[in-house]
């Protein structure tokens, strides 16, 4: 994982053959497995574990991130179909799906994860960056994929529902003694504001690209109306929301006209009709999203640990742990 992130970081050449290739699950696939396997690891395992599969995490969220600053990338990726993805461990089988949908699973079970469990906020702020360089181009997304977005919305809004509410409760009781955890806790409510307006934007970027693509997110929209509903009157999410009600109120009312117990495809057949009569004017215009990597100045704390840990673990010679002060060889001497 980290020749390839350097080569495609440092070698643009290289960087441009891998991205014309049309079979580029060869490469996204694996990366992905990383990713999807560095939650399970931390679900399953000790710090020790967590500590020493971290840094293979951040190169696969990095590498990602690189491949999705590409168009052809983020357009080839939603046109490749896959089928038996058997290591994804979600609610159900997947089934069948396309190379875009599965980076949107995975990155959105990263996010959601690190929100409950890690709360590390460059894991969080990178995902949403892979997320926003694709959204411009997200096609057919299936149900599944739809689900977990919109889901990961309602996740940090109760979050941010949560905190907000403790701190008011702490200043009406006048808790001194919470006050420092006051502190960190509008620390989490700042980053989940990022987040929220983030996921609002990369939503925004769907509808007004690909609407017409993209009927089972219209239809998670309506049936999840009441969470927008509660932006409406929000100041940080006022701008973002007014695309999203728009889309609500012009399917809300062909939805309407259907007759109750109506079935799933019906009602979807109904969006995909309304989605052809859609004035493609009709949406406000948002600044395309675009994020790009850019290596941090103090990488060395990052790499030099992680390429001696590595050299500890796999080059078969021996070292005392006890007088290893880089890192923790300790714990990668009982984990070996």
């Amino acid at each position: 994982m980290l020749l390839l992130y350097l080569l495609l970081h440092r070698n643009g050449g290289f960087r441009n053959y891998v991205l014309s290739r049309v079979n580029l699950e060869n490469l996204v696939l694996p990366v992905l497995k990383v990713l999807h396997g560095g939650q399970n690891e931390k679900q399953s395992s000790t710090a020790t574990t967590t500590t020493t599969n971290s840094h293979h995490v951040y190169l696969a969220l990095i590498v990602v991130l690189i491949l999705s600053e590409d168009d052809f990338f983020c357009k080839i990726v939603h046109e490749t179909m896959l089928k038996n993805v058997d290591w994804y461990q979600g609610d159900r089988p997947l089934g069948e799906i396309s190379l875009g949908g599965l980076l949107v699973l995975v990155l959105v079970r990263t996010i959601q994860f690190n929100t409950i469990k890690t709360r590390d906020r460059y894991l969080h702020t990178n995902c949403l960056a892979a997320l926003a360089n694709m959204s411009v181009y997200f096609k057919q997304l299936s149900a599944a994929v739809c689900q977990k977005l919109v889901g990961l919305l309602e996740v940090l809004t109760k979050r941010h529902l949560k905190l907000v509410d403790h701190i008011r409760m702490s200043a009406e009781y006048d808790l001194s003694q919470a006050q420092g955890q006051n502190q960190s806790f509008q620390q989490d409510i700042t980053a989940l504001e990022e987040g929220i307006r983030t996921i609002l934007e990369i939503i925004n970027s769907c509808l007004t690209n690909g609407l017409r693509y993209n009927p089972h997110l219209i239809y998670t929209i309506l049936y999840k109306r009441e969470l927008f509903d509660a932006f409406q009157n929000h100041p940080m999410f006022q701008d973002l929301i007014w695309n999203v009600s728009a889309v609500i109120n012009h399917f809300a009312t062909r939805v309407q006209s259907l007759e109750k117990g109506s079935s799933v495809s019906q009602v979807l057949d109904v969006i995909q009709k309304g989605a052809l009569q859609w004035p493609t004017d009709r949406l406000k215009k948002f600044p395309e999203l675009k994020f790009k990597y850019v290596e941090d100045e103090n990488t060395v704390e990052f790499f030099v640990p992680y390429v001696w840990r590595l050299v500890f673990k796999h080059a078969g010679l021996y070292w005392d742990p006890t007088r290893v002060k880089l890192f923790s060889a300790m714990i990668v001497f009982q984990a070996a």
